[in-house]
Order: C-alpha cells, then structure tokens, then sequence
C-alpha cells in the first residue's frame, strides 16, 4: 500500500537508459552455434526439390534442419477455439509467401552459416500468387489453400456476422445513405529488439530456452507441441523485452533452436535480422472495410452494414479470433439501434498476419471514425456534434445486445476536444453518459434503451463481499 499514489522509479528505469540492460541477444555461451535461416524468394511454388547435402558438409556447420527434423512440424495457434493447425514450422511441400522458413543452419559462427546458407540448394515451380482479398470469390482466381481462399467458421457459415435491429427498416427511413470504403494497410510492429531465442540443451534432456517472447507460456506450449515433449521438460528463461506490441507472440525462434540445439548437443541462438523483421515476421492484417449507413438529416445513426474482408496472409495464425473482436466493435463508440455485419477471414500470399496492439478492434476505429467524418461532411454538420448526439450512454445496447453501464465515449469526446482547442457549445460541453432523456432520446432509441445491471464484482468499499473494507 506504500506504492497507492507515490511517484515510484520504474525497476528497470536505470538500466534501460543508461545500456545495462541485458536483452537475449546480449547472452552468450562457450560452445553457442548461431543458426541462420534459409527462406523461400517467391510468394507461392511447389518444392520440387530440397537439397542440403553441400551445406551440411560446410565448414563450420553442425546440423541443417528441414521439416523432417521437426517432432511435430504442424502446430496451430487456435487449436483451443478449434481451429484446426495450418502453419509448418519448415515448409514441407510448398512455399505461400516471401520469407517463408524453408531450412535452417547450425554453424561455428554467423558468417559460416550464412555460407551454408547460400549452398543450400532449391529446385521450385512457381505458381501465380493470390494478393488481392476483394477477388476472392472471383471465378479463376490462384487458390491458397485446398480449401479454398476464405475460411469457414462452421461448414455453411464462411463469415463472423452480428445482427440487430431491422436493417431494411432502417435504411428505408432514413433522409440519406452515406458510403465509404476504408482500407488500413499491414503494420509491421518494428521492435527495437528483433526476434531471438537461445536454446541450452541440458544433461537430464531438458531444454532451457531464453526468449524474447512477451507471452512466455504461450510460447512454451506452442515449442512443447512441436517437439512432442511434455511442458515439464523445456524452461522457459524471459526477462527483458525490447518491444513487442503484439508480434512476439510469433513463436519461430524458440522451437527452430531447441531442435537444432537437441540435435547438436549444443547451445543455439538465433536472431532475425532486422530485414528478416520486417519482411518475414508476422504483421497487423491489411483490411478491406465497406460502411453504408442509414442517416436523418440531423445527424441520428439509423442503421449501418458492413462488408470487412481481413487479409490473413498465408495462414490462420490468429485471424479468426481477429476478425471476431472486428465485428463486435463496427459501431464503435456509437449507438446504432440496427446493425448487420459481415467479416470474412480471406487467405492471400502475403506473409502471415497476427497480434499487434488492439488487432481487429483497431481497423474498425479508424474505418468507423473515418467514416464519421464523411456523414458529417454529406450531411453538413460539425462532426463534434454528430458524434455526441450518437455516442454511447447508459442504458444503452451494443451490436452484440451488451448493456452499457459507464460508457465513457461522451467524457473522452469532451477531453479529445478540450486537448484539440476546440470550443464546444454550451449544451454539447454540458453533456454526459448519463441515460438518455428529451432531445437525446429519438424514437429510434427508445426500444432498445435497457437498464444496466451491476456486475456482482464491482469494486465498492460496501460491497458484501469487501465487509470491513481491505
């Protein structure tokens, strides 16, 4: 309780800005090989064939590694919400996107491995990519999967949809239908520190494994799948992150050196360079957004549709589980009465997409404040007002018929303007969350105004459960 609103230094405040802090790559052991990796140069081939023979017998090298060296090559990141495993760990029979792991070396140094590197040897028949989401139910179109090039949630159901409301109703009311199409491009997270892992095989057949992950026992469990050994016989060494933002859930590093370094009886490190970071990691998806909304001519939301297709890149990963979190925020701060959305998960040959800071939550801000904007504009009216008429209040019901409690869209509205210098009228800067009522409660509103429930854990001094305080 000492720490309760005293201005503490950081732990590690100290050794960041002054260069102590010891990152992965800092780490070092007498007999560490450094692995390297070989990549495929093309977005989309068959491997016609493999060849490591000359690279094995290099100086310097002690194993090269392919899929058949990997226990369990095949591990998914969403088997635990079903979603069967899609993802080699070493690309068995073809290669889907630029980058994509093919081999890896084991060598004395850096630069002999990235000499055996260059003699590995690959014979490929190069097949016409798939990259643009908007053809995938174009006739003809370069397929990635066998299955096609949009998931399937369920066997007839190929997108995440939300419905509330009547949609027709709505739109058949309303003084104008507003349109747009957004498209948020792919991020790379760009940490300081890119990916490393440094594998320590142990005399009892452990493995010790120093990660640079941010989510250590995701990792663990994505390295022990792939090595088929239990959880119990790998350890997991974290420490200091330098950066992750979502992208070092990316579990590579940590089961490519355990396996070389099971395989060599030798300490291994590998770390990407910071071209391998950026062109072959994984990034945050590009999206293709579509909004129509149902407007008045005094600026209340009636209804929206939308159509999302989210690039997933070569493979699953945690595209699903994107694309959910997508569709349950396409009304953003905002409430609208009658909604319909539609998400599709679409496969492509760009390199895989995954985590990265509000994934899914944040291509829908901007498509839906994007889009905010331009009703404001084809309806001419400040888009400060638009927003505040519209925002969320209690009482209030999302898209997925949540009750809204102390909903904070009108106090950060307020704030955002207060910090932008702009000045607000005095009816709008007098707003607040509270249920709507009069002017602010159209007929609209009104039948899917709720009373919201406390949660039986809210955090209260005369909580029954916090009797006599803490």
């Amino acid at each position: 309780m000492k720490a309760v609103g005293a201005s503490l230094p950081r732990y590690d405040g100290i050794d960041h800005v002054t260069a102590r802090s010891r990152f992965v790559d800092d780490f070092s052991l007498p007999g560490m090989l450094w692995a390297k990796a070989f990549r495929s140069p093309v977005a989309s081939a068959r491997i016609v064939r493999l060849d490591t023979t000359r690279a094995e017998a290099m100086p310097g090298v002690h194993a090269v590694i392919t899929h058949a060296d990997v226990p369990n090559n095949v591990v998914g990141h969403q088997e635990v919400w079903g979603i069967a495993p899609d993802e080699p760990l070493l690309a068995e029979h073809e290669v889907r996107f630029v980058g994509q792991l093919i081999a890896v070396v084991a060598a004395e140094t850096e630069a002999e491995a990235l000499d055996a590197v260059q003699a590995i040897e690959l014979e490929l028949e190069e097949r016409i990519p798939f990259l643009d989401v908007r053809n995938a139910w174009d006739a003809g179109q370069p397929q990635v999967t066998p299955d096609g090039n949009v998931f399937f949630y369920y066997p007839d159901q190929p997108q995440r949809q939300i419905r509330k409301g009547n949609v027709s109703e709505a739109f058949a009311a309303a003084d104008v239908i507003v349109e747009g199409v957004y498209r948020p491009g792919a991020i790379e997270q760009a940490p300081a520190e890119p990916a490393a892992a440094l594998a320590i095989p142990e005399p009892n057949g452990r493995v010790t494994i120093h990660s640079t992950s941010q989510a250590l026992y995701y990792s663990m469990d994505i390295t022990a799948r792939h090595l088929r050994m239990p959880m119990g016989m790998l350890k997991f060494v974290g420490g200091t992150v330098g950066g992750g933002f979502g992208g070092k859930i990316d579990t590579k590093t940590e089961p490519i050196t355990a396996v070389l370094a099971l395989k060599t009886q030798r300490p291994v490190k590998w770390r990407h360079t910071r071209e391998e970071e950026m062109l072959c990691s994984t990034t945050r998806a590009a999206w293709h957004v579509e909004i129509a909304d149902a407007v008045t001519h005094d600026g209340w939301i009636l209804g929206r549709k939308t159509l999302t297709l989210h690039d997933a890149g070569a493979y699953m990963m945690t595209s699903a589980y994107a694309c959910s979190k997508h569709a349950f925020h396409l009304a953003g701060a905002y409430s609208i009465p009658a909604v319909a959305f539609n998400t599709f998960v679409v496969m492509t040959n760009h390199v895989p997409t995954a985590a990265m800071r509000g994934f899914g939550v944040t291509s829908a801000s901007f498509a839906v404040e994007t889009h905010m904007n331009r009703i404001a504009q084809v309806i001419g009216m400040d888009p400060w007002e638009l927003r505040l008429k519209n925002a969320n209040r209690v009482g209030d019901s999302s898209p997925s018929r949540v009750v809204y409690g102390n909903p904070s869209t009108v106090s950060t509205l307020l704030a955002a303007a207060e910090a932008a210098d702009v000045e607000l009228p005095p009816d709008e800067r007098a707003m607040t969350n509270a249920k709507r009522s009069g002017a602010l409660l159209p007929a609209h509103l009104v039948e899917q105004q709720r009373e919201p429930v406390t949660h039986p854990l809210v955090w209260r001094d005369n909580h029954p459960a916090l009797e006599g305080g803490v």
